[in-house]
């Protein structure tokens, strides 16, 4: 729709939904009877915080140049880009234009939260409605919880309560957005800053497309443990946490494959977000708070060596490479590196979390959380403290032909690949009796 300066106008906010099919919020807000011009806002709140050649960020900016292109090219509309905090944004927005009404899809990290209180109310002021919709999960908050209504802090028992709830639901479908595009704004000048203009440089870490095709769905439990299998995991995490896919094709796919480990990672990823929604404390604190007295030993050269893949570990060496060279890191090396840290050296789970938060281009900060928390033996439904991996047989288990270890540490047989910096033996005698005086 052509806008002239006395139309009213909604907004959709894109975030974490990247995409422009199967947008739960999106497709409320093109139904919903006004030119709908889409917006995108590099929050500079996040984004300083960021390296300059962050991969993600390409990633995003990349992105939104092709829906934008999409839209262009079809419509004649686009995505209107910009710079700063959504607060200066909207107040920007609402000068220039006449707004009725913001779309957008719900986020549940306690921070997007809190943003979204503060646009809520500064839009509230300004008499322009605010509409927010689940899109990026199957099922959120409290829509799964005990029969007591407190929530499950358990896995297993909370996938049940799930998949009983899913297949009694009716909401799970696709939305479909494209018949609706032609009530997209046209006749504007759509912003687009540059990535320079951002302070940002293109990445060369590039984050690669995902991989749900039928084979390795059905192959998923016979190869998703073995890092050093070729295309043996999907690639999902970055695409589902920046919304480049639908959850509920992901979901809807895996029930056509009838492909349970599959479907159950899937769920995993609900289960941390709703953990995270219902104690954001533990994004700084443990969930188990007598585990918040650990006497960590924070050694800052032990842990330069964890982070550059120096331990003189091989197993633990080639995960932190390979996360440092490409942004990703195989999901069973994830949990042995953290466990590494943790356990043989002492140093803080959340060290690594925010390492792991700075490298890992399918960074959650649910799954994230949840999951040093889970190595740490702090958080919820986490292995027991005295269980600590041993990182040497784990190469019999899991490279056991050493080819994800030579693919990454190609100086293992070299004079200058460092020695082990600890004894795993007595680094264990230790772990145990520092985690048994603080948590009895």
């Amino acid at each position: 729709m052509h806008i002239v300066a006395s139309s009213r106008i909604s907004i959709f906010w894109f975030r974490r939904d990247l995409r422009l099919e199967d947008n739960v919020g999106f497709s409320k807000a093109l139904q919903a009877g006004l030119p709908v011009l889409p917006i995108f806002i590099f929050d500079t709140t996040i984004l300083d915080r960021l390296p300059k050649k962050d991969a993600r960020v390409t990633f995003i900016y990349e992105q939104l140049q092709d829906l934008h292109k999409v839209l262009e090219d079809n419509v004649q509309s686009g995505i209107a880009r910009y710079y700063g905090t959504p607060e200066t944004v909207f107040e920007r927005l609402s000068q220039e234009f006449e707004i009725a009404a913001v779309y957008t899809n719900h986020d549940y990290e306690p921070n997007a939260i809190a943003r979204d209180t503060r646009v809520m109310s500064m839009l509230s002021r300004k008499r322009i409605a605010y509409y927010s919709y689940k899109d990026q999960v199957i099922f959120e908050k409290n829509e799964i919880t005990k029969d007591d209504g407190n929530p499950y802090v358990v896995y297993t028992p909370y996938k049940r309560k799930w998949m009983a709830t899913f297949k009694a639901a009716t909401d799970v479908q696709a939305y479909d957005t494209h018949p609706y595009f032609d009530t997209l704004v046209t006749g504007i000048s759509f912003p687009a800053p540059t990535l320079a203009a951002m302070g940002f440089e293109m990445a060369t870490i590039k984050v690669p497309p995902y991989t749900a095709t039928s084979h390795l769905i059905q192959q998923y439990e016979a190869t998703r443990n073995y890092p050093a299998i070729k295309n043996g995991t999907s690639r999902l995490g970055p695409h589902l946490r920046f919304g480049t896919v639908s959850i509920r094709k992901m979901v809807q796919k895996a029930i056509a494959e009838e492909n349970t480990v599959f479907w159950s990672e899937l769920i995993w990823r609900e289960f941390f977000m709703q953990i995270l929604w219902h104690f954001p404390h533990t994004t700084h604190k443990a969930f188990k708070p007598k585990y918040d007295r650990i006497l960590w030993r924070n050694n800052e050269a032990e842990f330069k060596k964890w982070c550059d893949g120096q331990t003189g570990y091989p197993f633990v060496d080639a995960g932190m490479r390979e996360l440092n060279t490409t942004g990703f890191m195989h999901n069973r090396v994830r949990m042995l590196v953290a466990s590494f840290l943790c356990k043989h050296l002492l140093i803080d789970w959340r060290w690594g979390e925010a390492y792991f938060a700075e490298k890992l281009l399918d960074y959650d900060q649910s799954a994230n959380v949840g999951n040093w928390q889970w190595a740490a033996g702090s958080g919820v439904d986490a292995a027991p403290y005295f269980r600590i991996f041993n990182p040497i047989t784990q190469i019999d288990k899991f490279d056991a032909q050493k080819a994800y270890i030579h693919q990454w540490v190609p100086d293992l047989q070299e004079l200058s690949y460092p020695p082990m910096m600890v004894d795993h033996k007595l680094a264990r005698e230790r772990c145990l009796k520092v985690y048994k005086e603080a948590v009895g």
